[in-house]
């Protein structure tokens, strides 16, 4: 006899049940489909298919084998092609191990644990905390509605990082500091930190932050500043673009204990008694940069065409730190190249050579560009001849 109670129980809550599908596909198929699905969200969350390597996040991998599989099983491929916009079942298959031989319904009862079951104790449709953190986490990027106010700093990024002024700096478990203004590389695309939101905490006691993310190709995420970290992890490509003012560059005064001395800018002056060069002896300098001594790299000025067959005297030196030499001299030389001086004299053996580093720059001005070379700002400016300073491009 059974119990009464169960028996109303039963009745109060039938109502609740889910109704009873007629005429539906049969339940292997439904969890095959289920099991696709998840996969298909993975590839619309991160942009790609699930990967095996070794770094990768456990359920990622996971994934990455369940596709394996149903791309190898024929009855999977005629199931799930149908449903297939994302082009997941034609890829090519990535060999993690040797290709199953079970069917379709071997691989529904695996799926049966991951899908869903018929146990009352199994939560259906409720995500579970790991998993709202998941969501919390992660955040997918959309169109930057103000894009072109990034722009501008995207070019400066670009122009600095060329000229050698920024450079890529790989980003270790102690370098993983966020701030707002900064520049990072991820998943080969260039990121500014527009903004850093107050502190949240976290369900597991921990303290994040939201932030305001703006891409190089015209998209923003508002990731977690932790998800960001873990990105870094994940991603052996990604590099933080340092900050001209963060000890990269050091001109004149004592260099720090740790900056590495790569090289002296220096500014020259010929004696030559060249008509031109006696005329405008005041203006005419010569920028260049040498990773000896200056005096040894000038000793033989007066029999080098490039120091125009005469002596020189230095002008000025500024000390260089932890920069790529050949890319700060090609820096003053594309600021200053309306102002290149344009003149021809015979070497000694009489060929004609027309110097390149010589140029019609009052010294106020070289020292002007070096100090925008120190605060990242001369990537903007030019020299203008007639105005006889740097103005803005």
């Amino acid at each position: 006899m059974s119990d009464p109670d169960l028996d109303e129980l039963a009745s109060e809550l039938s109502e609740f049940s889910a109704p009873e599908k007629k005429g539906g596909r049969p339940p292997h198929e439904e969890r095959v489909i289920a099991g696709f699905e998840e996969i298909q969200r993975f590839f619309a969350q991160h942009g790609r298919a699930p990967q095996h390597d070794e770094d990768r996040d456990i359920f990622e991998r996971l994934y990455a084998v369940r596709l394996d599989r149903l791309r190898a099983l024929p009855d999977c491929r005629t199931l799930l092609t149908p449903l297939d916009h994302q082009g997941l079942l034609g890829a090519a298959v990535v060999a993690a191990e040797p290709t199953p031989t079970y069917s379709v319904d071997d691989l529904a009862a695996e799926l049966e644990g991951v899908t869903g079951a018929n146990d009352i104790t199994v939560l259906r449709h409720v995500r579970t905390s790991a998993d709202k953190r998941a969501a919390e986490e992660i955040a997918d990027r959309k169109p930057c509605e103000d894009f072109e106010t990034f722009r501008p700093l995207f070019e400066h990024i670009e122009a600095e990082v060329k000229t050698g002024l920024r450079q890529a700096q790989l980003i270790s478990a102690g370098s993983r500091s966020i701030d707002a203004g900064d520049f990072f590389v991820l998943d080969g695309i260039t990121l500014y930190v527009a903004e850093v939101g107050e502190p949240l905490k976290t369900t597991a006691g921990e303290v994040d932050r939201r932030l305001r993310l703006i891409f190089a190709n015209g998209t923003e995420s508002n990731l977690l500043l932790r998800s960001l970290q873990r990105a870094f992890y994940n991603d052996p490509a990604a590099r933080r673009l340092t900050s001209p003012d963060t000890g990269q560059l050091s001109f004149g005064g004592e260099l720090e204990a740790d900056d590495v001395e790569s090289g002296t800018v220096y500014v020259l002056r010929s004696l030559s008694d060249h008509p031109y060069v006696a005329q405008h002896r005041d203006l005419i300098h010569k920028i260049g940069v040498t990773g000896g001594k200056v005096e040894t790299r000038i000793a033989d000025a007066e029999r080098d065409a490039t120091y125009l067959l005469a002596k020189v005297e230095v002008i000025a030196t500024y000390k260089l730190a932890g920069i790529n030499r050949t890319k700060m001299e090609n820096v003053f030389h594309r600021v200053f190249a309306a102002a290149r001086l344009d003149i021809t004299i015979n070497d000694r053996f009489g060929n004609p050579v027309i110097p390149r580093e010589w140029f019609l720059v009052p010294l106020f001005v070289i020292d002007e560009a070096v100090e925008r070379i120190k605060d990242g700002s001369i990537t903007r400016y030019v020299y203008d001849p007639k105005a006889a300073r740097l103005v803005a491009r």
